[in-house]
């Protein structure tokens, strides 16, 4: 029997490569004689370089750069991101440079935070050469519109006195003009691929403020401050470009990070779990599974939105193969999953403190994967009789 587990990460506790050794240690002790083909994912988001460099040559690099909370005692992170195929492919996170994990809880703040360090990573790239950019979006601290990104690749923001407009998304509404005429030069020349796990727009009840203002910090009324400095981005954007980007899909992901991007790149903008999937070739690594093991932290309809549960899935079941989802917790909403995912499990033992819940990701995995391997063979079993 050929099990292929193939999740994602469950943030801040385990790596996607930990989710796959816990669920084979549990399957094992009902399945000892399985054969178990780890295929550890993610969606384009935090985890994306440490999943690539498990399954693709590469060389990892660690580079300092500017944090997402410049304003920081110690304002410098170290940034982790990859060389591939031979130095011509960088691939880059912005959750490595400017991710909501760097800051404690009191710390976060997108009135703020900047996009500078990520802006930062992708000019090592272009002055080591590379011909292709791969940039995961999730996981960021930030609501710029990637006009740190701007900025750090020598872009200039200016107010209508002519100086440049401080870091932060807050400081958009001063924009009275972009000059973009001493940006790297090897901007044009390379590449640029976003993976983007969120079909989001840049603006609007659905945008990147509204959405996904509130867990990097924003208070409501901060919400509709920084949707309006967005909105503003863009109109200055398009008098610069000629292109009105504040609906684009997928423009609202990272805080609005795409956007500045477009300024710079010829931005192709892709499912962040479908470019990973290709990249390791999952279609061959399932062929004749009997079984396919997904999950993430918290698995509901929203894991339709492209998220990595979802992505597997859909490539299973294109194949015939059952697929089983196993989440730290289970949404209020799981209808719509099972037209994908046949069955899905929560590993959360009992109700406990957040705290709790990811001391015991480990133990919690384990025993819930060795729970649903027994029924699965005591189903076997009483089918034969």
């Amino acid at each position: 029997m050929k099990i292929v587990i193939a999740p994602d990460s469950f943030k801040e506790s385990l790596t996607a490569k930990q989710v796959c050794e816990c669920i084979e240690q549990g399957f094992s002790q009902v399945f000892p004689t399985a054969e178990y083909v780890h295929l550890p994912l993610a969606d384009g988001g935090e985890g994306t370089v440490d999943v690539l460099m498990q399954g693709l040559a590469g060389e990892m690099r660690i580079s300092s750069v500017t944090g997402p909370l410049e304003t920081n005692v110690d304002s410098k992170v170290s940034a982790q991101w990859a060389l591939l195929d031979n130095g011509n492919t960088a691939l880059i996170e912005v959750a490595a440079a400017s991710g909501l994990d760097l800051l404690d809880v009191s710390e976060r703040d997108p009135a703020v935070t900047t996009t500078y360090g990520t802006g930062e990573l992708i000019r090592e790239a272009l002055d080591l050469g590379v011909s292709k950019i791969m940039l995961g979006l999730g996981g960021s601290a930030t609501n710029d519109g990637g006009a740190g990104i701007v900025q750090a690749l020598g872009g200039r923001l200016l107010d209508r006195d002519g100086n440049e407009l401080p870091k932060g998304g807050a400081a958009l509404v001063s924009l009275e003009r972009i000059d973009l005429s001493h940006i790297h030069p090897r901007c044009t020349q390379v590449e640029f691929i976003v993976a983007c796990d969120v079909a989001n727009p840049l603006i609007g009840e659905n945008g990147a403020s509204a959405i996904f203002g509130p867990q990097k910090g924003a208070s409501i009324s901060l919400v509709n401050q920084l949707d309006r400095c967005l909105t503003h981005f863009a109109k200055v954007a398009s008098c610069t470009t000629g292109i009105d980007r504040s609906e684009n899909i997928g423009f609202g992901a990272a805080g609005g990070t795409p956007l500045g991007l477009s300024l710079l790149f010829d931005v192709q903008i892709k499912p962040g779990i479908e470019m990973i999937l290709d990249a390791l070739d999952a279609d061959k690594v399932i062929e004749r599974a009997d079984l396919v093991i997904t999950g993430e932290g918290q698995m509901d309809n929203q894991t339709l939105q492209g998220k990595t549960p979802f992505g597997i899935a859909k490539r299973a079941k294109a194949k015939s193969i059952p697929v089983i989802g196993i989440a730290g917790s289970l949404g209020t909403e799981v209808e719509e999953m099972y037209n994908t995912i046949d069955s899905t499990f929560a590993t959360v033992r009992a109700p406990q403190s957040l705290e709790q819940v990811l001391n015991e990701a480990n133990s919690n995995v384990i025993r819930t994967a060795r729970n649903i391997a027994a029924t699965l063979k005591l189903g076997a079993i009483i089918n034969t009789k």
